[in-house]
């Protein structure tokens, strides 16, 4: 799956906006509320299966269920 389903898929009632926006070289860059929480260019690479996912679920806490669990 890709970063942009994995997101929507457990997280589509907490996400007000998503956005794709081709970069240069490659770019990809995944922002929170403002906020660079993973950046290809950064680490050299790009982020593996499940990693935003991963990033994501911790910026917004146990509390907060996945959409499925609802």
């Amino acid at each position: 799956m890709s970063a942009v389903s994995d997101l929507l898929t457990d997280y589509q009632h907490v996400i007000d906006d998503i956005r794709l926006v081709a970069g240069d070289n490659g770019a990809f860059e995944v922002v929170v509320d403002g906020e660079l929480v993973y950046s290809k260019h950064a680490t050299g690479r790009h982020a593996e299966p499940g990693e935003v996912l991963g990033i994501f679920r911790d910026i917004l806490g146990a509390d907060v269920p996945v959409y499925a669990d609802q």
